[in-house]
């Protein structure tokens, strides 16, 4: 048997679990807490309608797949509301739509015309008031110290294997929590060693709080979840944060996080699968995707009448016929195309009775195909609202197709240095930055297979119509020809944003993406191309250079892109950005920061710790090397 196949058959049956069914989902809508404002609105008509339009817009922003926070806001006429709803990240879309009506058909009644009010579910949290002041601080004056709701029942597990369990999962998840890009975490445990029993857990706080609030706040649900033992389940309610174990699963065994990353600093996942290593890890892949197809079969063979599974564990892409997509694209007319890249072109179209999505044609030919549809099948099923969502594929034809949602906005590179170019403020830059930042995290480490993007630049970053950005063509480097003028037969990448291990070496890891996202928040700080060279000095000098350049003199802030409004940013903050940025292009890549570490700079106080830099290795469109550190 060959090495990679039987690694690949270990790391399988290491976690394969044949012949036991998933239990039911144990799930409810019903509110757990909810608190009316004291004071009433001025005009009960307008304050209605402010109301209600607040309502509608959160429920539109979480209709869109992979979104579980909203915030919104109406102040027409006085009487301003705004309002926040987040959803727990195991709901589909459509659960996470019926916990909010819920949500809404609770509070309206019950609180009348008081101008504001708050309800917990176990599935989300709707909250409005009329000050916004609880954006960032969700505690506001009016949270409490809220007593846990512990089950009416004892477990059935021997008590003190259970016990322990679960307070070690609680724990751990209080810590890993503050430190995930979305601040939620969920994972099980296994009772002791003796029992096959589990138990669930998750913690999530309000997506827009700080760091600190999250800390605190998780703090304060792990010692009063703890009150609760041995109960068989638990809650912890609080405006800020919630908390809830269980003896039974309310999430899928598939929907779990990977803890390690967020417990050890600089620690990473042994199993994690890095995606289009080689031809063995495409046989890793195919061999995880097959795994998954047959828990999934004998879930559902095993479950019985009236325990059907949730559509959302598993759901896949789905199959196009060339023919409709040929149809739905005008036979990949001109007048459809909307963008091309290292991979193809890229068509607008209208599919399924008229939802408009992006069909990428695919230059690879007939190679692979049964591998490519494996591929894509298991990462359609990574949701994320930084990650474009794929829907579908099609191998019929002669090319190899790919179905995306559709990104109105297009790529990030038009607004930088294209067309559109100076039109993105600070606040926009910046919440791009976030968010490529979180989507690296969740393929870092988020999801149940370890995902390395390998090209991460501005042209594969999309933006949305609220001008979001999700990060495009992960998973499907190893799909790219090898005579492409930016590929090699060593690396899938592009030079300017490839670090210089894996240009040099083909030395690969998830620092590869690391050195990326930081050219990558260098092109939005300056609104200048990487590649792009400056000949109006006394040298010749690229971006990075000219970043390193000024962080030494320590006037970095002089990078940023002369169109930004001063007004709209403060000095300290964009430094400090610059900053992350330079530590992300380091080499060697262990002096790299983690995406999650970097996530967590990002979204802390503008003093970051003193590191000792040096001037970071550049890899030209030449191939020539600038060197700075070491390229091991």
């Amino acid at each position: 048997m060959p090495a990679a196949l039987a690694v690949a058959v270990i790391i399988v049956l290491a976690v394969i679990d044949v012949g036991v069914a998933q239990q039911p989902i144990s799930n409810t809508n019903t509110a757990l807490r909810f608190a009316c404002g004291t004071n009433d609105a001025m005009s009960l008509a307008t304050f209605s309608r402010n109301l209600n339009s607040t309502f509608s817009q959160l429920r539109s922003q979480l209709s869109n797949t992979g979104v579980y926070y909203a915030q919104a806001q109406n102040f027409v006429n006085g009487d301003a509301v705004y309002g926040v709803a987040q959803c727990r990240n195991y709901l589909s879309s459509t659960q996470c739509l019926a916990c909010f009506d819920v949500a809404v058909s609770t509070i309206e009644p019950a609180c009348g015309s008081a101008n504001g009010a708050n309800v917990i579910l176990d599935n989300c949290f709707l909250r409005f008031e009329n000050y916004d002041g609880f954006y960032k601080d969700p505690q506001g004056s009016s949270d409490v110290d809220v007593p846990a709701i512990c089950g009416n029942e004892s477990t059935s597990e021997p008590i003190t294997a259970f016990n322990q369990s679960v307070e070690k999962l609680l724990s751990d998840i209080r810590d890993a929590t503050p430190r995930t890009s979305d601040f939620y975490i969920a994972s099980t445990r296994q009772v002791g060693s003796a029992t096959n029993a589990t138990v669930y857990a998750i913690a999530q706080c309000v997506e827009n709080a700080s760091n600190t609030i999250c800390k605190n706040c998780l703090n304060t649900a792990y010692n009063s979840l703890s009150s609760c033992l041995p109960a068989d389940e638990g809650r912890a309610i609080n405006v800020a944060c919630f908390m809830r174990f269980s003896e039974f699963p309310f999430f899928q065994n598939n929907q779990t996080i990977n803890l390690i990353p967020f417990l050890a600093k600089g620690s990473s996942s042994k199993s994690g699968m890095i995606i289009g290593v080689s031809s063995g890890a495409g046989l890793l892949l195919l061999l995880l995707a097959l795994f998954l197809w047959f828990r999934h079969w004998s879930k559902s063979k095993a479950v019985g009448k009236g325990d059907a599974l949730d559509a959302s564990e598993l759901q896949g892409a789905k199959c196009y016929s060339y023919q409709d997509l040929k149809v739905a694209t005008n036979n990949f007319s001109e007048e459809y195309l909307i963008g091309k890249g290292g991979f193809g072109e890229v068509f607008k179209a209208v599919v399924d009775g008229g939802n408009i999505v992006a069909v990428k044609k695919l230059h690879v030919g007939f190679r692979a195909k049964k591998e490519f549809e494996n591929e894509v099948n298991l990462i359609s099923n990574v949701r994320h609202r930084n990650l474009i969502l794929q829907l579908g594929w099609c191998i019929d034809g002669p090319e190899l197709l790919l179905v995306l949602e559709y990104m109105p906005q297009g790529s990030l590179d038009k607004f930088l240095w294209g067309e559109k170019k100076g039109t993105l403020n600070w606040k926009q830059r910046s919440e791009i930055i976030f968010g490529i930042a979180r989507g690296l995290v969740h393929l870092h480490g988020e999801f149940h297979v370890k995902i390395i993007h390998r090209d991460i630049k501005s042209s594969n970053i999309l933006l949305d119509s609220d001008f979001q950005p999700k990060i495009a063509d992960f998973g499907l480097a190893r799909f790219l020809p090898e005579d492409q003028t930016h590929v090699s037969t060593r690396f899938a990448g592009t030079m300017g944003y490839t670090a210089p291990e894996y240009a040099i070496r083909g030395h690969l890891s998830e620092k590869v993406d690391t050195y990326s996202f930081g050219i990558v928040a260098l092109e939005v700080i300056s609104g200048r191309n990487c590649s792009d060279v400056n000949d109006s000095g006394p040298r010749t000098e690229y971006l990075l250079d000219r970043a390193w350049e000024l962080y030494e003199k320590g006037i970095p802030i002089k990078l940023i892109d002369e169109a930004i409004d001063p007004n709209e940013y403060q000095e300290e903050g964009v430094k400090k950005i610059i900053e992350i940025a330079l530590m992300c292009t380091q080499s060697p890549a262990s002096l790299r920061p983690t995406m999650s570490e970097v996530y967590i700079m990002l979204s802390s106080e503008p003093e970051l710790e003193q590191r000792q830099m040096s001037r970071p290795t550049y890899i030209d469109v030449d191939r020539r090397i600038h060197i700075g550190g070491s390229c091991e």
